[in-house]
């Protein structure tokens, strides 16, 4: 079968779209991704087809602008998604402003410039199925224009489904910003509104179950499989540790996206290098130059595998991202999550519920040298991260859940 895929021009999002790329391919099926043209050496360095669809924009910049500049993003999430887990903001008062901003906002702008050529593109290539992660809704327009059955991949815990669900739970006749919107390219391609348009045919997940929070929709979950783009492994990382070795990482967003660290990184790696251990710290140069020096036994690197790295920790300190957290996870590492904005908070707390780490949500150079040493000592977190990692483990692979997909891909096609 023909399979498109769909992405935000952003390489956090589109990375978790990549293994299940993969698998497709390897069993035999057609896939490209569209995207914008600037996007599409990214897509290519996968090893992928791209096919570069409309303008090049700044979507950050506009999402920013949106939500009212980056400290406004820092803060949290975005009304109205910050209901997902509080039921003070659960209802309608709150929601349908909230909800009608956001479509009218970022999600018809961030959408708007790649939607023509993406529905010229589906109806001339006629995919089977199209895949398109949450931020990228043009895909499920592009769908409905060609008839194809369509999926949502999921990056994060399910914050849109399950605020449409709050939202569809107390809905009246007052009119839907989701239904507008999609109804206008409805009238233009030929299809009728649907709710498939806002959470998929189906929803992919790559989150273990215990971490994630659902919406009432149909999912697929299959196991997590790390990728961070091109990477080689540095000569130091072929040789085993002579200490513990403790990961800091503070994510790629941090720098390419909010303009810096939320944490003092001076001060942290000499918390964490006052301990008997290795220190493993990737920091974008920009931020290294701000440095000076650092302690004999912390590795300043700007970027390393994670996947390669993860297995040789003892250790991990992080933001809590899923990207990351799920790569230390697989490898069966104790974390200490210091969670900053958007969905970290909760991703930290099921990794603490899972016990296979601390959550620190107010940080301090001390707290944080006590609670990596916590996660050294105590050996209760290395039983958690080994159960964690079991879980993870026994989720289907991205091949396994190929003919899934099939299945899937057919039953909808026919709708």
């Amino acid at each position: 079968m023909r399979v498109l895929l769909t992405t935000f021009p952003e390489k956090t999002f589109f990375y978790h779209l990549v293994p299940l790329a993969w698998a497709l391919r390897t069993a035999g099926h057609e896939v490209r991704v569209a995207c914008p043209p600037k996007f599409a050496p990214i897509v290519t360095q996968a090893g992928l087809t791209a096919v570069p669809v409309g303008p090049d924009r700044d979507f950050w910049r506009i999402t920013e602008a949106m939500a009212g500049g980056t400290e406004s993003m820092r803060a949290g999430i975005m009304p109205p998604y910050d209901a997902f887990d509080d039921p003070s903001k659960q209802n309608l008062d709150y929601l349908r402003p909230g909800l009608t901003e956001a479509v009218r906002g970022w999600h018809r702008v961030s959408n708007f410039p790649i939607i023509a050529g993406l529905v010229e593109f589906a109806q001339a290539w006629r995919p089977d199925l199209v895949i398109w992660e949450p931020l990228s809704q043009a895909g499920a327009i592009a769908a409905r224009a060609c008839g194809a059955a369509h999926a949502r991949m999921l990056w994060s815990v399910d914050l849109f489904g399950g605020v449409r669900d709050h939202y569809l739970r107390l809905q009246d006749t007052e009119p839907d910003p989701y239904e507008e919107w999609f109804s206008s390219y409805g009238r233009k391609y030929g299809f009728e509104f649907g709710e498939d348009m806002v959470t998929g045919d189906f929803t992919l997940d790559h989150i273990p179950a215990g971490l994630q929070i659902e919406a009432e929709l149909p999912y697929l979950r299959f196991r997590y499989v790390p990728y961070g783009g091109p990477a080689e492994v540095p000569d130091w990382l072929k040789r085993p540790s002579e200490r513990p070795r403790i990961a800091f990482t503070m994510g790629l967003s941090a720098t390419e996206i909010f303009h810096g660290y939320h944490l003092p990184l001076s001060d942290v790696l000499g918390a964490l290098s006052e301990m008997d251990v290795e220190v493993v710290a990737t920091v974008a140069p920009a931020e290294q130059e701000k440095l000076g020096s650092v302690p004999d036994n912390v590795r300043l690197v700007s970027y390393v595998p994670l996947h390669a790295l993860a297995p040789t920790c003892a250790a991990a300190v992080h933001h809590a991202g899923l990207g990351t957290f799920a790569t230390f996870a697989r490898a069966g590492v104790p974390q200490l999550c210091v969670p900053h904005h958007l969905d970290e908070p909760m991703f930290a707390a099921g990794i603490a519920r899972a016990g296979a780490g601390i959550d620190l949500r107010e940080p301090t150079v001390e707290t944080i040298g006590a609670s990596v040493r916590r996660l050294l000592d105590d050996p209760a977190f290395g039983t958690g991260a080994a159960s964690l990692r079991s879980e993870m483990d026994a989720l289907p692979s991205p091949n396994e859940i190929v003919p899934e997909l099939e299945d899937r891909t057919a039953k909808y096609r026919a709708r």
